[in-house]
């Protein structure tokens, strides 16, 4: 007995030249299985056609692993009676793609139990796009994790300063009231700095402004007019 499968994970399977219908799987079939006995001297004989997989009760199903590294495929046909006795089973294809960066083998068939065929497929196919660990890649191929973090410190740190300074605020009007019983804008802590401020900014500007302007050569060589 000779157990053949065909597949296509991406459309139904084409007919073959050659066949007959009966010995073929019903149109819309992704995976079909063929039993096939064969006799010395006689004609191979199909005993069976099983459509593992159909379009119209596919229902995939997947789910990935990193350790090892493979993709499960789970789809689905329709009912067929079993070969132990005449109850419908539902069938189904369990195809396990095995990360292999390298190259590619041919499928492995595993078993089939009357109700699931297992499939094995070593390939490129099977592995993840990026580890796990990394950081998730943008559009423009940026590492979009460490910017992500980078913006969450950024964010942290604006808040501690600004929890600072409040407290700052905060503790300083509250001496200034319960020492000097200060009011209204007597409260705020070192009041006369932050009034100068303004001031001293616009004269450190005006001096970095005067250290980068290029300096004018006067035409009276060392004259200076008096």
């Amino acid at each position: 007995m000779i157990d053949s499968l065909r597949f296509d994970l991406c459309a139904e399977l084409t007919r073959q030249e050659g066949i007959p219908e009966h010995d073929q799987c019903p149109s819309g079939t992704r995976a079909c299985l063929s039993k096939i006995n064969q006799k010395p001297d006689e004609n191979d004989r199909v005993v069976a056609v099983i459509p593992l997989a159909q379009n119209n009760n596919l229902n995939p199903s997947y789910s990935a692993s990193l350790s090892p590294k493979h993709l499960i495929l789970q789809l689905h046909g329709a009912e067929y009676p079993s070969s132990s006795n005449s109850s419908l089973t539902r069938q189904s294809l369990n195809l396990t793609l095995i990360c292999d960066p390298q190259a590619t083998s041919d499928p492995e068939f595993v078993a089939y139990d009357g109700s699931t065929l297992d499939l094995k497929w070593s390939g490129p196919a099977g592995c993840p796009f990026q580890e796990e660990s990394g950081g998730d890649k943008d559009e423009d191929g940026g590492d979009d994790g460490v910017d992500r973090d980078k913006e969450k410190e950024s964010v942290g740190s604006g808040i501690y300063l600004f929890l600072a300074f409040a407290a700052y605020l905060g503790l300083g009007a509250y001496y200034n009231y319960s020492t000097y019983g200060a009011t209204g804008y007597d409260l705020i802590p070192h009041r006369d700095f932050w009034k100068e401020m303004p001031y001293m900014l616009s004269d450190v500007i005006s001096h970095l402004c005067s250290d980068v302007r290029p300096r004018r050569t006067s035409s009276r060589g060392g004259y200076i007019s008096v």
